[in-house]
């Protein structure tokens, strides 16, 4: 438990010296846009190339580590869905309010699962974090416009609009580039691969940086059914079945912590957006997102020193 606590603080840290800087107001918020879209086109895309085109897939469990992601993810948005009646019925929970619990409970941090893993695991679980985007990216990109397309009150994208995010998607786009590269066996120079660590080697800091000038303390109220709903069914059950399906596929050691970590973090913080363009409730989703990481806090090292 110590050890992992020692591996999670400075990432807290970080987070919370973002939180003081951007309350600072020595940058400003349009700066810190250009700081995220620095994080999100270049620095990221930079370390998942990397990772991937040069990861052994034969010394990590891809398959079943990919098999109990989705089927963790599929199993807690079937949960959230069925529980959607009672939210409405009891608590009188629209469906565009919905959509934020939906969004809270199934989509991750990157930048903060990235932070955690490379500070407690090292590069295995830096790259075993890569492989996880690679399967979750796409799938929760799909899950939550299908959501928010059907319950919030703004027109629903069209396929090609869906496919076209998809495919220009940075994330997806570096991943994809780093198949390609390890699967046909593709020499990486030394000179790039030196100028990628050199880029990547902001990215952390850089991105979990960033997600501690979002948080916005004074957005919290008095807590509901709506807020906490949306904040602990991910922080508490989705790590559970993680540790459920990681057993059922074999799934042990360092690639159980790699699951635990990616099904344990908040949820991201480009969900407040969506929820925002696309009708949902952007003020509930920006309520989850900070409560989920403070209360991460906490539940991050107990779900990995009782489950990973």
């Amino acid at each position: 438990m110590l050890t992992t606590l020692n591996a999670i603080l400075p990432v807290i840290l970080v987070i919370a010296s973002g939180h003081v800087l951007a309350r600072s107001g020595l940058i400003g918020p349009n700066d810190w846009r250009g700081i995220e879209r620095l994080a999100y086109y270049l620095l990221f895309p930079a370390v998942l190339f990397q990772k991937i085109a040069l990861l052994d897939f034969a010394s990590v469990p891809a398959a079943a580590l990919s098999a109990t992601l989705v089927a963790s993810i599929v199993t807690l948005a079937v949960l959230v869905m069925a529980f959607r009646p009672v939210l409405e019925k009891v608590w009188g929970i629209p469906g565009y309010r919905f959509t934020s619990i939906f969004q809270g409970t199934v989509r991750w941090n990157a930048f903060v699962a990235l932070a955690i893993a490379d500070s407690l695991l090292g590069t295995e679980g830096v790259a075993l974090i890569a492989v996880a985007m690679a399967v979750m990216i796409p799938l929760l990109n799909v899950l939550c416009i299908l959501v928010l397309s059907h319950y919030a009150s703004a027109e629903p994208p069209t396929l090609s609009k869906t496919l076209k995010d998809l495919a220009t998607n940075p994330f997806i786009l570096s991943i994809g580039a780093g198949l390609l590269v390890n699967v046909l066996s593709v020499p990486i120079p030394g000179l790039l691969d030196n100028t990628l660590i050199i880029i990547g080697s902001a990215a952390l800091p850089v991105g979990i940086i960033c997600v501690g000038a979002g948080l916005d303390l004074a957005s919290l109220r008095r807590p509901g059914p709506a807020l906490t709903s949306g904040t602990f069914i991910r922080l508490l059950l989705m790590p559970v079945a993680g540790a459920a399906f990681a057993w059922l596929f074999g799934i042990t050691g360092t690639a159980l912590t790699a699951v635990i970590i990616a099904l344990s973090v908040p949820a991201a913080s480009n969900s407040y957006l969506m929820a925002k363009l696309m009708g949902g409730d952007a003020k509930l989703m920006a309520e989850i997102l900070t409560l989920q990481t403070l209360a991460a806090i906490v539940t991050i090292p107990l779900m990995i020193y009782f489950l990973g």
